[in-house]
């Protein structure tokens, strides 16, 4: 096998090429816009789903680092993506749990969500940290102006699909569920959420037939 060849990615996914997951990818149409703050340490994460719910939602935009420039932070939150001055500033809301108090990494007391705000999807801007639990909370202690932000609580929460990567608390989604939580909340009548699911179920699948023939091939 040409190394190179090998080793080349894949411009959208960014994963080597062998292993795009572009073809998973299912378009979903959703009203809020959702925003993905990703920590670089899971840019090249193979069991990662960040990237794969942000080529399935046409509504989004992800950006990859730890702690951001606040200016070009506030734009990403506050203006419009496309450029339009004129357009009406969203509702930002970020989906990340009440935490437990870390005397290391103190976090300001979020703002109380506008009940208003929930009648109009589509005016929302939903804010995604993906990382994981420990980088997740550094980066929200590092970008003060995500702490100003109104959090969305998940209801209900089902057991989690997501056989590959293994959970450290108690109703810990990947980013795809819990995005995909978040967006059902929203959006009760949107079935077509599903999909993206549906992408991430194959997604686990090929990544555990690539663990199994690993396995397989290290098996004297």
């Amino acid at each position: 096998m040409n190394t190179a060849a090998a080793r080349a990615l894949c411009t959208r996914c960014a994963r080597p090429q062998r292993n795009c997951i572009c073809a998973l990818a299912a378009r979903v149409d959703c009203a809020p816009e959702v925003l993905i703050l990703q920590h670089p340490l899971e840019v090249h994460e193979a069991k990662g789903t960040a990237r794969l719910l942000h080529l399935s939602l046409p509504r989004s935009r992800m950006e990859i680092g730890e702690q951001f420039d606040a200016l070009q932070l506030q734009g990403w939150i506050e203006q419009d993506w496309h450029g339009d001055a004129l357009a009406p500033a969203p509702h930002a809301v970020l989906l990340y749990p009440q935490a437990p108090h870390d005397p290391a990494l103190p976090l300001a007391p979020a703002p109380p969500l506008p009940a208003q705000w929930l009648q109009d999807p589509a005016h929302l801007r939903l804010v995604v940290i993906d990382g994981t639990w420990r980088k997740s909370r550094k980066m929200l202690y590092l970008n003060p102006q995500l702490q100003q932000l109104p959090r969305l609580a998940l209801r209900d929460l089902p057991a989690s699909r997501y056989a590959i990567r293994r959970a450290h608390r108690p109703g810990q989604l990947s980013t795809l569920e819990a995005t995909c939580c978040a967006l059902a909340q929203l959006e009760p009548a949107n079935h077509a959420l599903e999909r993206l699911l549906q992408a991430m179920d194959a997604l686990v699948a090929r990544q555990s037939q690539w663990q199994q023939a690993a396995t397989g091939c290290m098996e004297p």
